[in-house]
């Protein structure tokens, strides 16, 4: 089982209607981490989410809807503080700007003392985005992975959204703070700059793997990815062509993708995923980039389930 943890908020897509003082809005379930549990619940994985859901109108939502998906929701925590809310407007080229409304809201106010016992069908916990990086609700999930990274294997995206938090030292700190727990870090090459700008993607990912990450990845949005592991081998695509709707999702669908194929393959451990060699990783990057061109060609984080993609041989 896989189980993910942290962002529950509704994606609030803007739609102009040619009238200055008025706006349409979309709203479509969404959070980084929340979007990759559907996602791995699509590819036919057994999924379990973790966070803290309103008992508000957006709440109920997210609780049925996670039903829907076949989304194990009882270790979820219910509160009546208010939902976060993204409002996104999208450019041109779909790429999704963000404004966030999530003062005191409830997927950010976990506390440790809250933290569930888990299930021991649990094999694999996928953390990340802002509630990394918001307290209580980081420290919390930190502690979590901490307590666990012994028996289970531990992704994390940090998926940085400096709307929420604009110091861009406490990503860097949670990200330091956890190379040594994550077994998988998968970044974009957007993130990267954001923290690290000037330093080549192959300098973090070794200095992540001496750390104790034992895959890193980074995607670098059309141009494709590349991977590296603790063996040394090296592995790296380039972009599927696609007819872009929007990007939203589309590395949340790149995280679920790379965890669905480790684990149909047996590899969801940390010794395997480091000793995965070059053509492995090239045909598990491959799948992950071609699923997430589906996500790309549909509106919003719509991504693909089983029967769209070739799951592949590692």
């Amino acid at each position: 089982m896989f189980l993910a943890c942290g962002d529950a908020l509704f994606d609030m897509f803007a739609r102009g209607n040619g009238e200055p003082g008025a706006i349409t809005l979309d709203g479509r379930i969404g959070g980084s981490p929340l979007n990759v549990a559907m996602g791995l619940a699509r590819l036919g994985g057994k999924t379990a989410y973790f966070t803290k859901i309103s008992t508000d109108l957006f709440g109920e939502r997210m609780m049925a809807h996670l039903a829907s998906e076949g989304i194990d929701t009882r270790l979820c925590l219910r509160s009546s503080q208010n939902s976060t809310l993204a409002m996104v407007a999208l450019n041109e080229a779909g790429v999704p700007a963000y404004a966030f409304y999530v003062n005191g809201t409830a997927d950010r106010s976990i506390e440790a003392h809250e933290l569930p016992a888990l299930p021991d069908q649990v094999q694999c916990i996928h953390i990340g985005s802002y509630t990394t990086a918001t307290e209580p609700t980081a420290s919390s999930l930190v502690a979590l992975v901490k307590r666990e990274a012994a028996k289970r294997f531990i992704s994390y995206d940090p998926n940085v959204r400096l709307a929420i938090e604009p110091n861009a030292q406490v990503w860097r700190d949670r990200m330091a703070s956890l190379v040594g727990t994550a077994h998988l870090l998968k970044a974009s090459d957007e993130d990267l700059e954001l923290l690290y700008p000037g330093v080549s993607h192959e300098t973090l990912a070794k200095d992540w793997i001496a750390k104790g990450v034992r895959l890193a990845v980074v995607t670098r949005g059309g141009e494709g990815a590349i991977a590296w592991n603790a063996s040394g081998a090296v592995g790296q695509v380039s972009g599927r062509k696609v007819d872009v709707i929007d990007t939203v999702g589309a590395g949340d669908t790149f995280q679920a993708a790379l965890l669905t194929g480790l684990a149909r393959n047996g590899k969801l451990s940390p010794d395997a995923a480091a000793n995965l060699n070059k053509a492995q990783l090239t045909n598990l990057l491959d799948f992950a980039a071609a699923a997430a061109a589906i996500t790309c060609s549909r509106r919003g984080a719509d991504l693909p389930r089983a029967g769209e993609v070739q799951f592949p041989e590692l």
